[in-house]
């Protein structure tokens, strides 16, 4: 069974920064792109980021300029930096590929105070 283990998430004070990982069972150099979603409290989930098997990245409008999502093939590991973090932003952070399968991980817990 495929395995997505995300970790990084925490309390944050809006400004703020955060490192997610989210290592994988998959073979993420197989997959077209993996990319980081997320879901409010009482929202359905959202794509934050993706990013392609040939390093090309695309973020949802409202994270433009301040996430980037990378990866390494070696580690099957994705990441998503996190700047200039606001309250808009808490959430519980996935990644999966996009398109998404339909196992998901527990997923982390990105809250950010005002």
């Amino acid at each position: 069974q495929v395995q997505l283990v995300e970790s990084g998430g925490g309390l944050v004070q809006a400004g703020g920064s955060l490192r997610l990982s989210c290592a994988t069972s998959i073979n993420i150099f197989s997959v077209t792109a993996m990319a980081w979603y997320r879901q409010a409290p009482g929202k359905e989930r959202e794509l934050v980021a993706s990013i392609t098997r040939g390093g090309i990245t695309v973020y949802a409008d409202s994270v433009k300029g301040r996430f980037t999502i990378s990866r390494d093939n070696a580690e099957n590991t994705v990441y998503l930096q996190m700047n200039n973090l606001k309250p808009e932003d808490t959430a519980n952070y996935y990644c999966n590929t996009r398109p998404y399968r339909p196992n998901w991980g527990q997923g982390t817990q990105v809250t950010v105070s005002s």
